[in-house]
């Protein structure tokens, strides 16, 4: 909700309280004060907003969020951020800054030839100028680079227990590095990865059966 219209809403709570006040100082008649009924109704009114308010921020929240359960994984996007739904597919999603030519993309790989990360982190920096990057354990590898076009590259894949591979890209201007830095790092980060739906219920029936009964 904009600004305005929460100062409007604060506004419409508190003007029979200040009116109430006001009065205890003058002499006017009590037919002049707001009325239980006018004095209920005005707090049921900023009530309202208040819910439509939180309604609406927790939508906003709830766009951002992105999760592939056929997949295994999910990602929260940046406030404000659009998805382009040409470029997205059941295997990922592509989304947009509109003002500044950055992007993030987010897709699932199937791993054929049961690659390390190793190999496919290899197979990026072939592509790449001035990869750097850790891997954290062996199913995890965060890194940097540039696309030789100006733009820097926030790279973080993830093997999953399966062997496929999910892989996020945040590219941006090289310039607006210091703009860009913090919000590539706080999405790469929100990335999670879990069991996709079709293993998932493979094994729950395996569970079952191992459980004792």
């Amino acid at each position: 909700m904009e600004r305005g219209m929460k100062h409007a809403a604060f506004a419409a709570a508190i003007a029979p309280a200040l009116l109430l006040l006001a009065a205890c100082g003058r002499t006017e008649p009590v037919g002049d004060m707001p009325s239980q009924e006018e004095l209920a109704a005005a707090a049921n009114a900023a009530a309202a907003n208040a819910v439509a308010s939180r309604q609406d921020a927790a939508e906003e929240v709830e766009s951002r969020n992105y999760v592939n359960v056929e997949r295994g994984f999910s990602i929260t996007l940046p406030e404000g951020w659009t998805r382009d739904k040409g470029a997205s597919s059941a295997d990922g999603i592509v989304a947009q800054d509109p003002g500044a030519g950055a992007d993030i993309r987010v897709f699932w790989q199937k791993n054929d030839g049961d690659q390390t990360l190793q190999q496919i982190v290899e197979a990026i920096s072939n592509g790449a100028e001035g990869v750097d990057g850790d891997y954290i354990g062996e199913n995890e590898y965060r890194g940097t680079a540039n696309d030789g076009e100006g733009n820097n590259v926030a790279v973080r894949l993830v093997k999953q227990a399966d062997g496929g591979i999910v892989t996020a890209t945040f590219v941006y201007p090289e310039m607006l590095s210091e703009q860009y830095q913090g919000i590539a790092d706080r999405t790469l980060t929100s990335l999670r990865v879990f069991a996709p739906k079709a293993a998932a219920q493979e094994e729950a029936p395996a569970a079952n059966a191992a459980a004792p009964q």
